[in-house]
């Protein structure tokens, strides 16, 4: 499954009310079959997550620990790759104003991976990119609920 960025922020100590990977942790995500190994990130959110943390001034120490982890731990999909870079400009034109949620969805989509997100745009959208992409996205109340 595709994460979306704010699921790694407590990573960095970033409180947030949706803590994903805790709830992976603790078991409550296994009738929908999530586990660590089958997380996988964008590498922009790598930089999203840098870019939340400095505006929050968030502890420069967490933050590269932070990355560090989910580098070693879990399975990070190139940003720059032709066929992301194809879908996630076609998302921009037909869906998205942001380039990096346009990313993240074109990350889910080329790797025929469920997508879980919080964000409202993204979640409004999500029966027209079934139709158009066959793109299952699912929040955090879903996955866990």
């Amino acid at each position: 499954m595709i994460l979306d960025t704010s699921y790694f922020m407590p990573l960095a100590k970033m409180a947030v009310s949706t803590d994903l990977l805790l709830a992976v942790g603790d078991n409550k995500t296994q009738p929908k079959g999530l586990s660590f190994d089958k997380v996988t990130l964008n590498s922009l959110s790598l930089f999203e997550l840098q870019a939340k943390a400095a505006k929050l001034g968030i502890n420069t120490s967490w933050v590269i620990e932070a990355l560090d982890a989910i580098s070693r731990f879990f399975r990070v999909e190139s940003y720059n790759s032709p066929e992301i870079i194809e879908i996630a400009s076609a998302l921009r034109k037909d869906f998205f104003t942001d380039y990096v949620d346009c990313v993240i969805v074109a990350t889910a989509v080329a790797t025929g991976e469920e997508l879980v997100t919080e964000d409202s745009q993204i979640l409004r959208k999500r029966k027209e990119l079934m139709e158009k992409y066959s793109l299952k996205i699912l929040s955090y109340r879903e996955l866990i609920g």
